[in-house]
């Protein structure tokens, strides 16, 4: 399986200099964001991809639809991927205000407010991370899912820090992360 961190958003370019919260609620992509987004599709044209899911956030659907355009594919929107919700940029928005962003996208499988209260504490995220592994690794096809994510949810399955854009091969039936960047 594969994990992308979405692209350089909005919060990320303020936060990067400031390192201070600029309160940003649910960011979309700067255009180094979308160049990030453009160059991990190219970087995935040669894995055989057959589904690809992001988080509900805006910074991720966006970087999912410049991935889904390289690889000529849709892509499905599940929550469970998503941000631990510790700054501004983790406050979504409205499953009312996705659907008249991207009408095309199914979405009602989603509450109005989706995303979780401020803070999520890092046991709940490692407990949402772990119910997600092992989702995934009790599907016979996870070799071919690539999932558009975030920071702390990337860190949670695999103990590694990643910058936005990256891409992380990732295996759901190897061991847990004992040990966190």
């Amino acid at each position: 399986m594969i994990l992308v961190r979405h692209g350089q958003s909005e919060f990320n370019a303020a936060f990067s200099v400031t390192r201070v919260d600029p309160g940003i609620p649910d960011p979309r992509l700067t255009d180094e964001g979308r160049r990030q987004a453009a160059e991990a599709g190219q970087a995935l044209t040669g894995d055989p991809i057959r589904m690809l899911v992001a988080s509900p956030y805006t910074r991720a659907i966006e970087t999912a639809e410049i991935i889904a355009g390289v690889l000529g594919m849709s892509f499905t929107i599940d929550p469970i991927v998503g941000e631990r919700a510790a700054y501004a940029c983790d406050v979504g928005s409205m499953t009312s205000i996705l659907r008249s962003r991207w009408p095309h996208l199914a979405l009602d499988h989603l509450d109005e407010r989706w995303w979780p209260e401020m803070e999520e504490p890092e046991h709940a995220l490692l407990r949402r991370c772990a119910h997600f592994r092992s989702t995934m690794a009790a599907r016979d096809d996870w070799q071919h899912v690539a999932v558009v994510t975030h920071w702390g949810f990337i860190r949670g399955l695999t103990g590694k820090r990643v910058g936005n854009g990256a891409i992380v091969r990732f295996d759901p039936t190897a061991p847990e992360p004992t040990e966190f960047e």
